[in-house]
């Protein structure tokens, strides 16, 4: 019997859509689906702990051979909602960012857009699992995923980070990708592909079997987010990519 391919994702709501079509087709059957933080899913494609994952953008410079397997991901053209940097001040107030500890490309993307679009010398600091609770005064903190969502309101400033990247490069962004570090079946690879479409036309399902008070979650999965992985997309991802590696 062959052994199944181990895929990893976050348990975010962002990933719902695609999860949905992947636990609903034929291709689960191939699969050991496993969810962590997505800072946590680079190391464990790199150990070989996983054969693919939901990867955040920013890691996939660091794995030797690691490739973009699918078309689709997360990803954004403007207000993806869900990724900011919350404040009680206005940004030419905020002396220090608390950088959140389970995401990887969004923390490096705030650290460009302060260098290079905010222009601040802001100093950064590693979140411990309380951070939001410092988010006050002058001390702000980079937010994502479904606590993005949650805490929105309690803060007088919100700074989108796919909004201001767009307003900074015009470009759009992709967040994480579907990424391989080995030669996976081509069949299993074109139904996993199929699979990430099929989610997407079930929106009102996920939405349904997710209930959640603080954000529309229709809106959030097909205005705010992009699933399907475009040159548009993908030409951001690359400008994105040149521009943090002279953040390192």
């Amino acid at each position: 019997m062959e052994s199944k391919i181990k895929v990893a994702a976050v348990s975010y709501l962002n990933t719902k859509p695609l999860l949905y079509g992947i636990e609903n087709s034929k291709v689960i059957s191939n699969i050991d689906l496993l969810l962590n933080y997505p800072s946590q899913l680079a190391t464990s494609l790199k150990n070989g702990d996983i054969d693919m994952a939901l990867l955040p953008v920013a890691a996939i410079k660091d794995i030797p051979g690691a490739e973009i397997v699918s078309d689709y991901g997360i990803a954004s053209d403007g207000n993806v909602a869900s990724v900011a940097i919350f404040s009680q001040v206005p940004m030419e107030e905020i002396e220090t960012l608390f950088l959140d500890y389970q995401s990887r490309s969004s923390v490096k993307l705030a650290q460009v857009l302060i260098k290079q679009y905010w222009k601040k010398n802001i100093r950064l600091l590693p979140a411990g699992e309380d951070y939001i609770e410092k988010i006050k005064g002058k001390q702000s903190g980079v937010i994502i995923g479904d606590r993005a969502l949650i805490h929105a309101n309690e803060f007088a400033y919100a700074y989108d980070l796919a909004s201001a990247w767009k307003s900074f490069t015009g470009m759009d962004f992709i967040f994480a990708a579907w990424v391989a570090n080995k030669k996976l079946p081509k069949d299993f690879l074109q139904l996993f592909n199929e699979a990430n479409a099929s989610g997407l036309k079930h929106i009102d399902e996920v939405v349904a079997k997710n209930p959640f008070p603080y954000y529309d979650l229709k809106k959030y999965y097909t205005v705010n987010i992009k699933y399907y992985l475009d040159e548009n997309k993908k030409e951001g991802m690359h400008r994105f990519l040149e521009m943090a590696e002279h953040e390192d």
